[in-house]
């Protein structure tokens, strides 16, 4: 039966059926539909064609410097989240910004096009949630916007997963950014168990989102339906034991660029880059020049870049930041206090990426915490 939905706060509960329904219809209306699937013994973002596709019956176990999947129960999004975040769709990691093209003594300059593709991302968790409004701040607020990431955001379509896990990597609480999400979404799916299957506790948040709800084989929720759904966030909530003290933080790290701990977390660090390219809120680039053979045409190509590579901060003459120590400080200080300064909001959501894809377990919110309970460094 198809309910028609009166407003966006109206919640309605969608089974499985409907889930592929809901996944159709979003191919149906010209979206490419990205959302988790299993590959390489991991949860990553990609195509999704039907339910089938999915990781259902997979969940992940993380730590420090671990990841690995596991069978477990029957839910579509049972998992927390992979190694792969929503950027690499909106700030991909290669974008060509503009092209020349040299013949008969003239230089064509040719900018790279705008893509009007409609994506629709499946899966959002809260803290990409409000990893994507902090890149919105980034690529969109103030003088200078990104006009690819303009496009690509306009024509995009959210649909939220509440957590029903939480992985031992994640702090979202301490962050204020999950594991419910409360903003930012067109639709918002809460999964349960029934008696029978899964089942989705579905709200609109835009106008589109409930268009798009109306259409769905859909039935009213009753109160022991979001009594469920309630208890599955709660869940997710009770299993997070990771915290940072956000309180004053920013004044504190840029107070101490000589505390010791500083040297402790560079003796271990690697500089792999590892944590700057699974963060959903790192943006740093680089831009290079790209010849072909037989030099009738070069592009100019911006691709994703890392405050841990030693030629990140190299200016004539050399590098700004030579030692680990200075590389790990920069990150980890304009993450969590000069990116206040910039956009007015952290740039941490407290997904805990950086945790489980260290090679060496490397915890910012140890860190933290020890900058916090040390003495100031001479």
């Amino acid at each position: 039966m198809l309910v028609e939905t009166d407003s966006c706060n109206s919640p309605f509960v969608l089974d499985a059926n409907g889930l592929g329904r809901l996944i159709a219809s979003l191919h149906a209306s010209g979206h490419r539909v990205l959302g988790p699937t299993r590959r390489d013994n991991a949860v990553v973002y990609d195509e999704v064609r039907s339910t089938s596709d999915l990781p259902r019956g997979w969940v992940d176990e993380q730590a420090g410097g671990h990841y690995r999947l596991k069978r477990e129960g029957e839910a579509y999004f049972g998992y927390t989240i992979g190694p792969t975040a929503w950027k690499s769709f909106l700030h991909p990691p290669k974008q060509s910004l503009w092209s020349t093209k040299t013949g008969n003594g003239q230089t064509e300059i040719r900018p790279a096009s705008i893509s009007d593709e409609k994506l629709a991302f499946l899966g959002v968790r809260a803290c990409e949630l409000a990893a994507i409004a902090v890149q919105d701040k980034v690529f969109l607020d103030g003088a200078y916007r990104d006009p690819h990431y303009a496009a690509r955001r306009a024509n995009l379509f959210i649909i939220a997963v509440n957590c029903g896990r939480a992985a031992s990597t994640c702090f979202c609480s301490s962050m204020g950014t999950g594991p419910k999400a409360r903003e930012g979404y067109d639709l918002a799916l809460t999964e349960f168990i029934t008696s029978e299957d899964v089942a989705f506790l579905a709200v609109a948040g835009s106008k589109e989102g409930a268009e798009m709800l109306s259409t769905l084989p859909t039935r009213p929720a009753t109160q022991a339906d979001i009594d469920a759904s309630t208890e599955a966030t709660a869940q997710a909530e009770s299993q997070i034991n990771r915290r940072i003290d956000t309180s004053g933080l920013s004044p504190l790290l840029k107070e101490n660029p000589d505390h010791p701990r500083w040297n402790d977390v560079a003796s271990r660090c690697l500089n792999c880059a590892n944590c700057t390219m699974v963060c959903p809120t790192c943006f740093c680039t680089k831009v290079e020049e790209v010849s072909d053979l037989d030099g009738v045409e070069t592009s100019r190509v911006q691709s994703w870049a890392s405050c841990f590579t030693s030629d990140f901060s190299y200016i004539h003459g050399g590098a700004v930041r030579t030692t680990p120590k200075a590389r790990y400080r920069q990150w980890m200080t304009h993450k969590l206090a000069t990116w206040v300064d910039q956009f007015g909001t952290s740039g941490c959501v407290g997904c805990g990426r950086c945790i489980t894809w260290c090679p060496v377990g490397i915890d910012i919110t140890e860190e933290a915490a020890a900058i916090r309970s040390g003495n100031k460094g001479g």
